[in-house]
């Protein structure tokens, strides 16, 4: 038994220099520490001349219908008769369009009663009196860089008060600009400015 125990005890103290032997010859070899490059951005190159300053657009041009009425010369005052709201000066819009013609067409709104009206262009008359029936009519007219301001005034009311009418501006290319109604009593306007760009 004895030779046994020493059989044993000598393998185990072999295997234990063996075993530490082994550890001294290998060792791990460590990562390979690889250089760190530090990117450096590109240098944006600087403009050779200062960039355009932005050019701002104008603002467009409008009429402010308040200050357009005051001009008694022109307009007829508004008549502060309650209920009635017709015996006024009716302001349509401003309008911007790069056209160089733009065609008005107007007819009766309503009962087709004899309604009659005179159109101005920039305060001239193109249309000395026009009758008011069931069917457009129209007038063609050339726009002026800047404001080209159209008054359609009522030369009467026709059987049935107010003087109705329906109206469309196009412009050359045939692009509806704006379309309403107007009603207003005899002597009184219906306004619409169209700003050639």
């Amino acid at each position: 038994m004895k030779k046994i125990f020493l059989i044993i005890a000598f393998t185990s103290f072999s295997l234990h220099s063996f075993a530490q032997e082994l550890d001294n010859k290998f060792k791990s070899i460590p990562a390979k520490k690889s250089p760190v490059k530090e990117v450096i951005p590109p240098k944006e190159a600087a403009p050779k001349e200062n960039p355009p300053a932005p050019v701002e657009k104008p603002a467009p041009l409008q009429v402010n219908p308040d200050e357009l009425f005051k001009n008694t010369n022109l307009y007829k005052p508004e008549a502060n008769v309650e209920g009635i709201f017709y015996r006024r000066n009716q302001f349509l819009g401003n309008f911007n369009t790069t056209a160089t013609t733009s065609t008005i067409m107007y007819r009766d709104a309503a009962f087709v009663d004899g309604d009659k009206v005179k159109v101005y262009l920039n305060d001239k008359v193109i249309e000395p009196e026009v009758f008011l029936n069931g069917d457009f009519k129209s007038v063609k007219i050339n726009l002026e860089k800047g404001i080209n301001k159209i008054d359609i005034e009522a030369l009467n009311e026709g059987f049935a008060s107010p003087n109705t009418a329906e109206f469309k501006v196009y412009d050359d290319k045939g692009q509806v600009i704006s379309s309403s109604e107007w009603n207003v009593g005899t002597g009184y306007k219906a306004v619409i400015v169209l700003v050639k760009e």
